[in-house]
């Protein structure tokens, strides 16, 4: 019988190792995983590679991540805001790392991981500083940037609903970057509100389909 279900979400996480790249769904706090990161937090994982959209908001979640000194490096498109102050005091001493990504240069790279593309060309960033070493090439009169996909050992991703072979829906725009995320990482583990039958959750729904999910775990009540 096949059961993705773990009963804890620190079980979940245990075995995220040192040096592991961990991709975290979310926009900001919408369809981020909280429950799965404070786990992390508590679990020790170090040097760590994080792919997300933002570099963290407040005290909670990805910045409680960065706050505690976990993160080596970080792969986003937004880091800086009114409220990344955690992100901007590492950043300024020189303790992490940054990787600077277009929004949907972000998205793509990730999307191609998952597809097994090897690359594409975009000619977002062409001309900038962002360009910087990459390869780019001339198209149809048009200068590109050839872009390489992000892979994960890990993505930490939050849902609506799952049952347990890790059939996913999500909320609304709370889906953001997790359906392509847990198509990247080697390992994705869904925080969902609810774990349902099988059978329950409309095949028409279902977005990220459990051939993508290795563990689902429920938030407590």
């Amino acid at each position: 019988m096949i059961d993705k279900t773990f009963e804890s979400m620190e079980r979940a996480v245990a075995d995220i190792h040192d040096g592991a790249t961990i991709m975290i769904g979310g926009f900001g706090n919408a369809g981020m995983p909280a429950a799965l990161i404070d786990a992390l937090i508590e679990q020790g994982a170090r040097e760590l590679t994080i792919v997300n959209n933002n570099a963290g908001n407040g005290d909670t979640g990805l910045a409680a991540l960065l706050a505690a000194g976990r993160v080596r490096k970080i792969i986003c498109s937004f880091p800086r805001q009114a409220d990344s102050q955690h992100f901007d005091a590492l950043y300024r001493a020189g303790k992490i790392e940054l990787e600077l990504t277009p929004q949907g240069n972000l998205a793509e790279r990730i999307r191609a991981a998952g597809a097994g593309i090897g690359g594409f060309f975009t000619p977002t960033g062409y001309g900038t500083l962002l360009a910087a070493g990459k390869e780019t090439r001339e198209i149809n009169g048009r200068m590109y940037v050839l872009e390489s996909p992000i892979h994960a050992d890990f993505a930490l991703i939050k849902a609506l609903h799952g049952d347990r072979w890790g059939n996913l829906v999500y909320r609304k725009t709370a889906r953001n970057f997790g359906p392509i995320m847990a198509m990247a990482a080697k390992i994705t583990v869904a925080q969902v509100q609810r774990v349902v039958a099988l059978g329950e959750l409309d095949p028409e729904a279902i977005v990220t389909p459990g051939i993508f999910v290795q563990r689902v775990v429920q938030e407590a009540v």
